[in-house]
């Protein structure tokens, strides 16, 4: 066989179907989740139809100026969905956290584009909107965590936050605790993937270059790349994100604004 498998019309609603085991599970339950269930699979359906539409127009123009601006947009969105998920203040922290991801986007990107895979053109679409695209998901997913835990932390702990800074602790020291056990939980889930990678599943990276007809070892040395790449920048994003958060959430005392 030849080339990769086409998904029919009626396969896809085949597919659909399986939604069914987990809705009738939370429904079981009463867990509340089902309509929002319901709510993320079409939304999902809905706007990867649409991207998929975009990126066929994208690829073709390949337009350095409509690429950046592509991401541009998606780090916008990012931001706006992490400070949504975690209850914060979108006015005091939206262009915080939109330069943290946007810093830790431009320094990966142009690593991991230019001197790993040495592209000649660092914005060709193939390469930079998709990588850019992974690289922006688990971000998102790292700082949700990172935040939730390091003003839960910092709210059940409160008198240690203080203890810590009437002994003579600087604001940096008074909440480095809370920074490493936002470290800890966000990071935890990703180190565990990279170490069983392999051995309990494939990536998705690397079965999409298999059923695209690449080979297996250009595959491998993708997926680890990417591996590798997406925790760096997962990191380096929620280190900024953290720091950008603590500069607008304490006043000079040292006081919690929100």
């Amino acid at each position: 066989m030849n080339g990769i498998v086409d998904i029919g019309w009626g396969s896809m609603c085949l597919g659909f179907l399986l939604l069914l085991i987990p809705v009738t599970a939370l429904a079981y339950y009463r867990t509340g989740l089902v309509k929002d269930t319901l709510i993320a699979a079409s939304r999902m359906t809905l706007q990867l139809f649409l991207i998929g539409f975009y990126l066929e127009y994208l690829f073709t123009w390949n337009s350095a100026w409509i690429n950046l601006l592509w991401v541009i947009v998606m780090i916008c969105v990012a931001s706006w969905t992490v400070l949504g998920r975690t209850k914060l203040p979108v006015k005091q922290l939206f262009i915080p956290v939109i330069v943290a991801f946007f810093c830790s986007i431009c320094i990966i990107d142009v690593y991991f584009l230019g001197i790993i895979i040495k592209l000649d053109h660092l914005f060709e679409a193939r390469y930079f909107v998709p990588v850019s695209g992974m690289i922006l998901g688990n971000m998102l997913s790292a700082n949700v965590i990172a935040l939730n835990v390091f003003y839960g932390s910092l709210d059940r702990e409160r008198q240690l936050y203080f203890y810590l800074l009437v002994n003579g602790a600087t604001r940096g020291e008074a909440t480095a605790p809370f920074m490493r056990e936002a470290l800890i939980k966000s990071f935890n889930p990703t180190i565990a993937s990279m170490a069983v990678m392999g051995l309990v599943a494939l990536p998705g990276t690397m079965t999409g270059q298999i059923l695209g007809g690449s080979s297996p070892n250009v595959a491998i040395k993708y997926q680890i790349m990417l591996m590798i790449t997406i925790f760096s920048s997962s990191l380096i994003s929620v280190l900024l994100t953290l720091w950008a958060a603590k500069r607008r959430s304490f006043d000079s005392w040292g006081i919690k604004r929100f």
